[in-house]
């Protein structure tokens, strides 16, 4: 990759951006983490947020960067980034998932940054810029990953019926009450592995584009860090105006549906992070969350509500797109 002349203030200011995207990412998503087992009672949302916050930062200890680098360099052609395109990416992305927060709409922030990156990609160099494998398997994952978590949500679902099939209600409960930490705290790990690493990957790319960082070399342990503190934060402060809609409008939940659910979630999650492959914790927990209610019957399901946030998810990435090119061409005054 070529370097592109950028000073120093310019670079600090992305950075900075790019941190503010992976808070609004935590904050954005953190109902997919705490949605359940806030609405199942097992514990109280300031609690709930810590839990999974904490969990969200100590997955920097597990997970790879290859999540990180399918960003940095498999969306994108390198050759064609610059200031103006991580800057039309990351105020495409923000843009939207305010929108979508003011509104309550669980969508996604990884398909609003690929969108965003493709938005501002194609407005700069066109639709060559686009690494087609990349972005084929984001989308593809659209559809892959809400259907595995709804197979796996709704599958467990059906073993834990069985199995418990003997036991009272309320032992069933009680149990299920103290797994859902468990459970909570193993989704809450594979979100963090899976979406903290997509801001890395922005800033590892505005970093390679600036000549600071050469290809090859490590992603600088300071960016690391700081992208998972910053979900992590997100996280804890929360988007309240989403955990309804993700907690209870779509299912009623008690713990054990909410265990299958968020287990269901969690191993989808860490298969993706370890393939490499950006998908949308919120896709994946809805999906689980619908396996569950549907396990039951499908008149446990809202389908109204889970039809809106489908909708959702077809629009993210063009309308992040859109944002991303006008704000490109606002990056070209403003930068």
């Amino acid at each position: 990759m070529q370097a592109v002349e950028m000073s120093l203030t310019v670079i600090v200011v992305l950075v900075l951006l790019a941190l503010a995207f992976d808070f609004m990412n935590g904050f954005h998503d953190a109902a997919n983490s705490i949605a359940t087992i806030v609405s199942t009672g097992v514990l109280k949302p300031q609690h709930a947020v810590a839990w999974a916050a904490f969990f969200n930062v100590l997955a920097i200890a597990v997970f790879q960067l290859k999540v990180a680098s399918t960003i940095g360099k498999g969306t994108i052609d390198p050759a064609i980034v610059d200031h103006y395109v991580v800057f039309g990416a990351l105020i495409g992305a923000i843009a939207w998932n305010i929108i979508t927060w003011y509104y309550g709409i669980p969508s996604s922030s990884s398909h609003a940054l690929i969108g965003g990156l493709a938005g501002a990609a194609m407005a700069k160099a066109g639709t060559g810029s686009l690494v087609w494998a990349g972005i084929g398997k984001v989308v593809a994952f659209i559809l892959i990953a809400p259907l595995l978590g709804f197979l796996l949500g709704g599958t467990l679902m059906v073993v834990v019926s069985w199995v418990c099939n003997r036991s009272t209600p309320r032992k069933v409960d009680k149990t299920f009450r103290r797994l859902q930490l468990v459970s909570a705290a193993a989704y809450s790990l594979g979100h963090g592995g899976n979406d903290a690493q997509k801001t890395i990957g922005i800033i590892w790319m505005l970093l390679l584009a600036a000549g600071i960082m050469k290809t090859g070399d490590s992603v600088p342990m300071w960016v690391v860090i700081s992208c998972y503190t910053a979900m992590g934060l997100g996280t804890m402060f929360g988007g309240w105006r989403i955990v309804k809609t993700m907690g209870q409008r779509i299912t009623k939940l008690r713990p054990v549906g909410g265990f299958c659910a968020e287990t269901g979630g969690a191993i989808t999650l860490f298969m993706a992070t370890m393939l490499g492959i950006p998908v949308s914790t919120t896709h994946t927990i809805t999906g689980a969350i619908v396996g569950v209610g549907t396990s039951k019957g499908p008149s446990n399901v809202r389908w109204g509500v889970a039809g809106s946030i489908v909708w959702a998810w077809v629009l993210t990435i063009p309308a992040s797109a859109l944002i991303a090119a006008a704000a490109w061409w606002l990056g070209q005054a403003l930068l």
